[in-house]
């Protein structure tokens, strides 16, 4: 099947804002499931959120759903035999993917990043967010900002063969889950149409799909690109990039976060708060809460949105998963809530701004955490050899 350059037609595509309208629709789905389940998530906590979807797994399991859960082997390491165990003995489906002691190759930098649930070949769920309580809208605690797409339509027949690829470890022994869908089940109106591809990132498999989507937004963008990042660390190629569609006039602006749950990755990318600013690159910094969405915007005619950070890791590591989305009144949907964004929640990085946040010791710290994540990179990104 080739997921490379081809966009289905027969789609529809919501954009759902993370928190509690992201699992109030995840609950339900999981609910109506009638005979196939898939979610991947890069962690799965054994916290509230975790429990309640964990517990709704388990319910579907009962009434004879498919049901197949697969985790990251390091970043949900956490998860109690206890809690994998009462999984299975409802009849769920559980597997880690790539345990750092209990994997056929030491690839400890290619992880399972992507964030995907797939319901009964027809309805999905693409985005950043993992499956924990920070990701949620608890009381008296708000969920960090994120994003994600539901789907319905032929795309989903695409992303949960996918899924059981992933689930069955790439062994390509012409055994395909049954994804046949029938179409005629949903009514689409015209103007709701949406082209949607599939865009992976692995390394291992040769795959750079949503590094190409940034390149050819980069390349054909006529009047504005706006890039929503939570760890925003481009690499040398995509600098080059950004500096060429500026010098071409296109207007770009870039949504970070001021807060991080990482520290060391803000250092770093206020290290390249200067280059950014030289090369007339608007630069914000959202304010609010803790930023952990991954989209971008071109002209407001198309959209990339999934787990996929503007760094080395997601290029050259991580499994990471995207959807590329053409419909301009969903892109012009987008447009006004990136807008309001910037308006209500961010703070402008402006030139005197930045100078004023500046000094020595800090421009040293910045540098060396910018180095630190460097060697980090490397070390996640660089083998001797490819074997899935």
């Amino acid at each position: 099947m080739n997921y490379n350059n081809n966009y289905s037609h027969f789609n529809r595509a919501e954009l759902i804002i993370g928190g509690k309208e992201y699992f109030d629709l995840l609950l339900k789905l999981i609910e109506n499931a009638k005979k196939n389940i898939h979610l991947q998530s890069y962690i799965f906590s054994n916290d509230y959120t975790g429990k309640i979807i964990a517990d709704a797994l388990k319910v579907a399991a009962n009434n004879k759903v498919d049901v197949f859960l697969i985790v990251d082997g390091i970043a949900s390491k956490s998860l109690s035999h206890k809690f994998i165990r009462s999984l299975q003995k409802e009849g769920a489906n559980f597997k880690r993917f790539e345990p750092l002691f209990n994997c056929k190759h030491f690839y400890i930098g290619r992880r399972l990043h992507q964030k995907i649930v797939s319901i009964d070949n027809k309805y999905a769920l693409v985005g950043g967010l993992n499956i924990a309580n920070r990701y949620n809208d608890l009381p008296n605690k708000n969920a960090w900002l994120d994003f994600a797409v539901y789907v319905e339509g032929e795309i989903v027949d695409n992303i949960t063969d996918y899924c059981w690829r992933v689930w069955k470890g790439y062994s390509y022994d012409d055994e395909k889950y049954n994804t046949i869908n029938n179409l005629f089940d949903f009514n689409i109106p015209e103007s709701n149409k949406c082209d949607i591809r599939i865009r992976r990132n692995d390394w291992l498999l040769h795959k750079n799909e949503i590094s190409n989507s940034y390149i050819e937004m980069f390349h054909k963008a006529e009047k504005k690109i706006t890039i929503l990042s939570s760890y925003f660390i481009p690499g040398k190629a995509i600098r080059k990039l950004l500096s060429h569609a500026a010098k071409r006039g296109i207007q770009i602006r870039v949504i970070t976060t001021k807060r991080s749950d990482v520290r060391i990755t803000k250092f770093a990318e206020k290290w390249l708060y200067d280059w950014l600013l030289r090369k007339n690159i608007e630069l914000y910094e959202y304010k609010t809460k803790i930023l952990h969405g991954k989209m971008a915007l071109c002209d407001t005619e198309w959209m990339t949105v999934g787990s996929y950070n503007v760094n080395n890791i997601s290029t050259y590591a991580s499994l990471e998963f995207n959807l590329d989305i053409r419909n301009q009144k969903l892109c012009e949907k987008a447009n006004e809530l990136l807008e309001e964004i910037i308006k209500n929640d961010c703070i402008k990085i402006t030139k005197e701004y930045h100078h004023k946040t500046k000094n020595f010791i800090k421009q040293f710290l910045r540098w060396v955490s910018y180095q630190f994540i460097r060697i980090v990179f490397l070390m996640f990104t660089f083998y001797f050899k490819r074997k899935v």
